[in-house]
């Protein structure tokens, strides 16, 4: 089941709203995180340089065959081999991957879905006890030049709202500027 459109714009106007290797950090990736699973990986914007930041494997999650295969062949040119791209419907079928298996699940951009805590709950299943789930969202501002509907957009205090619903402690908070927040919590 996809999720309800953003209106993500071409590959290369959507890295230019992004430093993704200084988020990730910001966001607490480092060479410590083991194993990350990325719902929604899109063009491969944060999987790559995860790729280059932790010591395990990214599972890169994507119901868009275009796109798994985008990723899977610019990975194998990159000889970047902990990608692991997935093509799945997270929403309907689960990620698939173990119990407590994840130090990391990134949740980037798709918050603005019909039924998150569907996918908090996943992100929560696949998450080791201490591990990290990253939020980052588009601020809820019109002047944003892209991103989904102020109608469908998620407030940060949606996102941590869903997110302690779904058990998740310990949040922290970042502006990410010029468009978008992240937030961590803890398993």
């Amino acid at each position: 089941m996809k999720i309800r459109e953003s209106g993500m714009p071409e590959q290369d106007m959507w890295e230019t709203f992004f430093d993704p290797h200084a988020i990730l950090v910001t966001l607490g990736m480092s060479s410590q995180t083991v194993d990350v699973a990325e719902f929604g990986c899109g063009y491969g914007t944060f999987t790559f340089p995860a790729a280059q930041i932790i010591k395990g494997t990214i599972f890169a999650i994507d119901i868009e065959p275009e796109l798994i295969s985008m990723v899977g062949d610019k990975a194998r040119k990159q000889h970047l081999n902990n990608i692991n791209p997935v093509l799945r419907d997270f929403m309907a079928d689960g990620s698939g991957l173990p119990d407590e298996s994840m130090d990391y699940v990134m949740l980037f951009n798709i918050l603005h879905l019909d039924n998150p805590a569907v996918l908090l709950a996943e992100a929560w299943r696949i998450l080791k006890k201490g591990g990290l789930a990253g939020i980052i969202h588009w601020n809820h501002d019109p002047s944003t030049p892209r991103g989904p509907s102020l109608a469908i957009r998620p407030k940060p205090e949606d996102c941590m709202r869903w997110a302690e619903s779904a058990k998740f402690h310990n949040p922290s908070r970042y502006d990410l500027k010029p468009y978008h927040y992240g937030i961590t919590f803890m398993k």
